[in-house]
């Protein structure tokens, strides 16, 4: 039985996310990295940019993983759902935390500068995926997350995504969610700003993860530095396959599934699928619970 970090995605973030992150070697780096500008990456007006916000989320992520381990809670499988890739690759031993901070910094501008309006992704619960695939266009609305099996997130412009919405509605959707993200991630229109992103990756050394390092864009376990390094330059422009990866991680007989701050989305996705074991979000559960579950799980191994 093994233990799970999961590391959430844009549309988590929320304003002074990062005032009670403690002040160590994890925020001494981000400082080093980042400057001045680390004091301010969560207030209201920079969190309305893309680069912010992952910046924002890698930092809280990585020093939430970073002092669960530290507590003894020891992960043996990571996956996170977009730039979440970004800390669970950190918190695997793959990627420098100061290599990624620059990777992350140059993702996000890349991505806000490809689309700086006009685009997002729409969430749309009630549909599967064989339903949803008959509606969009894949020129101007795309799949983006596959969350659950009738949770299904679609990519591109405002006025495609509305008419896609609005369509899934009257055949029986229950719900269309316009998320809080501004660009289209996860679809063909960032086929460009990844390649960019992977030839800067491509610079960077990477090792050989020291936990199974869980793609959530294929759904599979990588241990390879360069299979991890080009899916994390990748999975911008590479359908969320969220809801196979956590079937994959239920196989390999993962029974404690902790999701890093900020939020709890994750865990509600999980728990339908992790019916056998526990699931829950650590900003609101918080260390001691997660703790005591996971020496709870490591007695019964």
């Amino acid at each position: 039985m093994k233990t799970l970090f999961t590391f959430p995605g844009q549309g988590t973030q929320r304003v002074g996310m990062l005032q009670h992150i403690p002040r160590d070697a994890t925020w001494q780096v981000a400082q080093a990295v980042l400057g001045e500008e680390l004091t301010q990456l969560d207030s209201a007006a920079a969190l309305q940019h893309t680069r912010a916000v992952q910046l924002a989320l890698l930092i809280a992520a990585v020093s939430a993983g970073r002092q669960l381990i530290h507590h003894g809670v020891q992960p043996d499988i990571v996956c996170g759902l977009s730039i979440g890739a970004y800390p669970a690759a950190v918190i695997a031993g793959a990627l420098d935390f100061a290599d990624a901070l620059q990777l992350v910094a140059l993702r996000g501008e890349l991505m806000e500068q490809a689309y700086p309006q006009g685009y997002g992704l729409t969430a749309i619960s009630g549909l599967n995926l064989a339903q949803m695939e008959t509606l969009v266009d894949n020129r101007t609305s795309f799949i983006a997350n596959i969350n659950a099996e009738t949770q299904i997130v679609i990519a591109g412009s405002d006025a495609a995504m509305a008419a896609v919405a609005q369509q899934a509605l009257e055949q029986g959707a229950q719900r269309a969610h316009r998320l809080a993200i501004s660009v289209p991630s996860h679809c063909a229109l960032l086929d460009q700003p990844a390649q960019q992103l992977k030839a800067a990756i491509d610079r960077i050394t990477l090792q050989r993860p020291q936990l199974a390092y869980l793609s959530g864009s294929s759904a599979r376990v990588i241990w390879q530095p360069e299979r991890i390094a080009e899916d994390l330059a990748m999975n911008m422009a590479r359908s969320v396959r969220w809801h196979e990866a956590m079937v994959a991680a239920r196989e390999r007989e993962v029974r404690l599934v902790i999701e890093m701050p900020p939020g709890e989305v994750l865990t509600g996705l999980t728990r339908s699928v992790q019916c056998q074991g526990e699931c829950l979000a650590l900003e609101r559960s918080g260390d001691e619970l997660a703790l005591r579950l996971f020496q709870r799980l490591a007695s019964a191994r």
